[in-house]
């Protein structure tokens, strides 16, 4: 329907059958987001630029076919781990739990066939004037070999303008553990541009960051501090001005691929901020969680294409991940992925939209 706040239609079918259904949800100006039930995607997210103009900025596929032959996490829900657990294992009340190792030696964004690779239920549809989409799985024990069930909600709502807000929820009926997050591959010159997002402008409301070994876990020491690093993103910086500099967690990254540590209050505050020098598109990222993955594609490697068919290199997109931190379950002086039953897991997130004359 012309004009409609919301809509919604078919985007794919899955091999047994079953219909894989896009919302999408629609601000001013041309904002606009879509998303998928496969993964619980953000498909597309058109912002608009300093010119008038709109564009996709977040990478990934044009047809189904891609999101179900390759495994990249373009946009998805990670869960229910995001980023990595060391060896695979933790132990919960003197119980020990072996994950699926598939990152290298460790577990990786929820193992083998994690919340990206689900068929999630729309459990509502608001379509008043801030329109939304709630989205439901519910996880059994076991699944994984995670413990105990799992029911997860995610609500994306347009709640401004120009601003996307995403709310993820959890409860269970055992002890376990959770770290949900939103992997969407950002350029926000567009993301057919070709444009590289090396040359982005990057702020970190950060003033330390998690040192990882060579396999990404991070080192057993407290975080380190930002100051006379290439870290350093209390001031705006080109997201390459510095990445080929001769730092060991570079190397150990292949670039940035590393958690900045935010404040540990629970409230929705301003992370980062990120500048595209041609569109002028400006985004600020809110969130509640303690860390922020800053990921500078450093895998992306030209195997695999995009939308509009262009293939997809490093430099393409730049991920910003807020999330628990990194094998939080195995450090007990990191803050604790624990969820009890009674309790709820809330992570909400905040990506705010705008354009400034280049």
């Amino acid at each position: 329907m012309a004009g409609a706040k919301i809509t919604k239609d078919v985007f794919g079918t899955l091999p047994d059958g079953r219909s894989v259904e896009r919302i999408v949800l629609r601000g001013e100006g041309g904002f606009e987001v879509r998303i998928i039930t496969h993964g619980a995607v953000i498909q597309a997210l058109f912002a608009p630029d300093a010119r008038g103009g709109t564009d996709d900025v977040v990478l990934g596929h044009d047809s189904f076919a891609g999101y179900l032959t390759e495994r990249k996490f373009f946009g998805a829900t990670v869960g229910r781990y995001a980023n990595r657990i060391a060896d695979g294992r933790f132990s919960l009340d003197g119980e020990t739990f072996q994950l699926a190792v598939n990152n290298g030696p460790n577990a990786l964004h929820g193992g083998l066939d994690g919340f990206d690779r689900k068929l999630w239920d729309i459990a509502e549809i608001d379509d008043g004037d801030s329109p939304a989409v709630t989205l439901a799985y519910t996880s059994p024990h076991g699944e994984e070999n995670y413990p105990g069930k799992l029911d997860v909600r995610l609500t994306y709502r347009v709640t401004g303008p120009t601003e996307l807000s995403l709310i993820m929820e959890a409860r269970t009926d055992r002890s376990t553990i959770v770290n949900l997050t939103n992997h969407s591959f950002f350029n926000l010159e567009g993301a057919t541009s070709g444009a590289s997002t090396l040359d982005h402008r990057l702020t970190v409301k950060a003033d330390h960051f998690l040192a990882i070994d060579p396999t990404a876990i991070p080192l057993p020491e407290p975080p380190r501090s930002v100051a006379d690093t290439p870290f350093d993103f209390r001031e705006a910086h080109a997201v390459g001005a510095r990445i080929r500099e001769g730092d060991l967690q570079l190397r150990n990254g292949r670039g940035y691929d590393h958690t900045y540590c935010l404040a540990r209050d629970g409230k929705l505050a301003l992370a980062a901020r990120l500048e595209a020098p041609l569109s002028g598109r400006i985004m600020e990222l809110f969130t509640n969680q303690p860390g922020l993955q800053v990921y500078s594609g450093n895998y992306l490697d030209g195997t695999i294409s995009g939308k509009g068919g262009k293939l997809i290199r490093q430099s393409d997109a730049l991920c910003l991940e807020p999330h628990m931190w990194p094998d939080s379950p195995n450090r007990p002086d990191f803050p604790s992925p624990r969820l009890d039953p009674g309790g709820t897991y809330r992570h909400h997130t905040v990506y705010r939209f705008a354009a400034r004359a280049p």
